[in-house]
């Protein structure tokens, strides 16, 4: 299968490529700097400067991870029109080299699965949150909420779409853990602000499964939450990572730190959402990583 992926130089993407090209899958790869890119990518992987380059080459599924990190800068109102844009412009573009080729008379990509973020239901404090629950009303939602309504215009031109809503994503090479890793190695890790925050997190490695799973299975579509089957609070998250590292976990950093230093950034750690796989779950998904400590395990141990 020709696989179109947008993020595929990413931490995520990287590691998707690798298991689609070990399962035999043509690998197409959107990124601004090809050769920069071509070192991180399996051989062969056809990479180009826009997702309208592939409309002569057109792709049977897509895997659409593209956006600018969105704790990479203060959340300024010129910050967040570039998160949204990096997001939204490329699920566009999408759209409309499936609607290039529906006009062509050509063959459009038989699904999509585009990324999403537990951002999408927003502060949820203590309840458990389902793909059902409501969500609130607050810059991450919105953010999420036009990159999932982008993404859906594909069904027009008769693609299944899969939205995944991923948790924090746990790996050593890469993403929140890396950063985490110094200050927890030296005994100068904690919680943030109260820690009773939710913080629903997943395997690297079993987030790739569930985007192959979402492919494959023909009859999943719309939303699905990708995080792990036990999310844990903040506070638990340091405990646990300080016990596999054989570290304490002394150093909380009070709100008003963050707050002070983050702005309204800082929401993205001191509130969560305790957001379960419930979708995922009754097709039959299964998880390789059930729990924080067995996904630590393997990922430092």
């Amino acid at each position: 299968m020709r696989v179109l992926i947008t993020g595929g130089s990413g931490f995520v993407g990287q590691r998707l490529c690798q298991r689609l090209s070990e399962a035999g899958h043509e690998l197409l790869v959107v990124s601004r700097d090809p050769e920069a890119v071509r070192s991180r990518l399996p051989t062969g992987t056809d990479i180009r400067h826009s997702v309208l380059d592939f409309v002569e080459s057109p792709p049977q599924a897509i895997v659409n991870l593209a956006g600018e990190s969105i704790a990479a800068k203060r959340w300024s109102d010129e910050q967040k029109t570039r998160l949204i844009d990096s997001r939204v412009n490329v699920t566009r573009d999408l759209v409309i080299l499936c609607e290039q080729l529906s006009q062509r008379g050509d063959p459009v990509p038989q699904v999509m699965v585009s990324g999403s973020a537990m951002g999408y239901y927003g502060d949820q404090g203590d309840r458990e949150v389902s793909e059902e629950t409501p969500p609130h009303d607050e810059f991450a939602h919105r953010l999420c909420k036009r990159w999932e309504d982008a993404a859906r215009e594909a069904e027009e031109f008769g693609t299944r779409v899969a939205l995944l809503r991923i948790g924090l994503v746990l790996d050593a090479d890469g993403g929140s853990l890396q950063k985490m890793l110094p200050p927890f190695k030296l005994g100068l890790g904690g919680r943030f602000g109260s820690g009773r925050q939710s913080m629903p997190w997943i395997h690297r490695e079993d987030l790739v499964r569930a985007i192959l799973f979402l492919l494959e299975r023909d009859d999943l579509e719309g939303p699905f939450n990708g995080s792990a089957p036990h999310p844990v609070t903040n506070a638990e998250f340091a405990r646990a990572l300080a016990g596999q590292l054989g570290r304490p976990a002394f150093f909380p950093v009070p709100a008003i730190v963050l707050e002070t230093a983050l702005g309204e950034m800082s929401r993205l750690l001191l509130t969560g959402a305790d957001m379960r796989p419930k979708r995922l779950l009754e097709a039959g998904f299964t998880f390789r990583f059930e729990t924080l400590e067995a996904a630590l395990a393997d990922i430092l141990g």
